[in-house]
């Protein structure tokens, strides 16, 4: 049976930076995200008795052993739970530029976790899947529920997972605007890029410490449907997320010239009357938050500043979507 998913990226508006169980994919505080419908990933899997080997396939290209590993510790963890020694062909089309701070992993880890369980006859219950899809990127776990998630942190494996804040937002019309700053794979990947932060950053007590403030307007603002006040807390969050690698010893950090630009325009663009605000992942790319009543005039705005084919618009998108094909 070959397993099939299609899963979308998930924005970080409340960030997870750091990792307490770097084994199990714990995190050091919980998140809040938006899964949106511009980038997604889909991926099938075929577990095959004549594989002496886990194959994997990424945009039609066959994956060095190096570039499978991380694939095929994933699929060890499946195989665990479901006690097969088969091997697996994976073939995955993402349409998000790969380890350019897009989510590219969230989205590409879920739909593996789905095509998997479907194809293994895992459970296909959202918190399983979640969990499932935590092994292979801890915010893959956010990418299972379309609109508004948190990532309850946990203490161990069976209790750490994203659970839906508010999937329906039709009451509450958002857009996000991507400003494609660098689309080439960065330098240091978001989980070298934690661990060093934890280890070494001054500022990292300061950012555990006000987390939980974060997290508690967020889902207030979510409840009430309050962008301001999402908003604000979403880039002061981000802000304070980088802040702590310019802390680490020594620093770093994945801003671009650019991206201080695009920074400077959406504070420009609230000073001209247009409610906007920006978040950063780990990666050099700005993603604004905005109502899509003021989306126009955001545009006007970056158009002024941004060739247009660098401004993506984004709205929030459903769940995963996981089925099972039939061997031809």
């Amino acid at each position: 049976m070959i397993g099939y998913s299609k899963a979308h990226t998930n924005i970080a508006l409340i960030k997870y930076w750091g990792k307490k169980d770097e084994k199990l994919m714990l995190p050091m505080n919980n998140s809040i995200s938006l899964t949106i419908d511009a980038f997604y990933s889909e991926t099938w899997v075929n577990f095959k008795k004549e594989l002496t080997k886990d194959v994997f396939i990424l945009n039609d290209k066959k994956q060095s052993e190096k570039e499978t590993t991380k694939v095929e510790k994933f699929l060890n963890d499946a195989r665990s739970l479901s006690q097969t020694k088969l091997f697996a062909e994976v073939k995955s089309v993402n349409h998000v530029p790969t380890a350019a701070g897009l989510a590219s992993s969230a989205s590409g880890m879920a739909a593996l976790a789905g095509s998997v369980a479907a194809s293994l006859d895992l459970p296909l219950d959202n918190i399983s899947l979640s969990r499932l899809a935590r092994h292979g990127s801890g915010s893959a776990c956010r990418s299972i529920y379309g609109g508004f998630a948190e990532w309850e942190q946990g203490q161990d494996d069976l209790t750490s997972y994203a659970v839906p804040l508010k999937e329906n937002l039709t009451s509450f019309p958002l857009a996000m605007v991507f400003i494609l700053i660098n689309g080439e794979k960065k330098k240091i990947s978001s989980r070298e890029g934690m661990a060093h932060t934890v280890k070494t950053s001054a500022f990292y007590p300061g950012w555990l410490e006000t987390i939980e403030e974060d997290l508690a307007q967020a889902r207030t603002a979510i409840a009430k449907e309050d962008f301001l006040s999402l908003g604000e807390v979403t880039e002061r969050n981000a802000l304070k997320m980088h802040g702590t690698m310019l802390g680490a010893n020594p620093p770093f950090t994945y801003f671009a010239p650019g991206t201080i630009k695009a920074m400077a325009e959406i504070a420009k663009a609230r000073e001209n009357g247009i409610p906007a605000f920006f978040t950063m992942d780990a990666g050099p790319n700005v993603k604004v938050l905005v109502e899509q009543k003021n989306l126009k005039s955001l545009l006007g705005h970056l158009e002024k500043t941004f060739p247009k084919e660098d401004l993506v618009v984004a709205f929030p998108s459903k769940g995963i979507e996981v089925k099972k094909e039939n061997l031809i």
